[in-house]
């Protein structure tokens, strides 16, 4: 498994070069696919592994799609002018 270092929104691999990558060179989906290159599939439930936003399994002959998200204060939303129930229905809304 590839030694991961994030420092100063750079990405160094010790195997690689000592060469800087900057993760705005990426971009979001280069970032991924970077990060997700050699990941290996080690469940026979995944039908879908890592990608964007989502990944698939298996779940008793159903598909079930598993996501995670996050939001941060500041960057997101600002609680001095958003509302605790305005924030919970974006945190449901983003994610479908």
């Amino acid at each position: 498994m590839p030694y991961v270092h994030f420092l100063s929104a750079s990405i160094t691999f010790a195997h690689m070069s000592q060469e800087r990558t900057e993760i705005s060179s990426l971009g979001e989906f280069g970032l991924i696919d970077h990060l997700t290159r050699n990941n290996e599939i080690r469940n026979a439930s995944t039908l879908l592994s890592v990608g964007d936003d989502a990944a698939v399994i298996d779940s008793f002959g159903k598909q079930l799609a598993i996501s995670t998200d996050m939001l941060v204060e500041g960057v997101h939303f600002d609680l001095m002018y958003t509302p605790l129930r305005h924030l919970g229905y974006k945190a449901v809304v983003v994610n479908l």
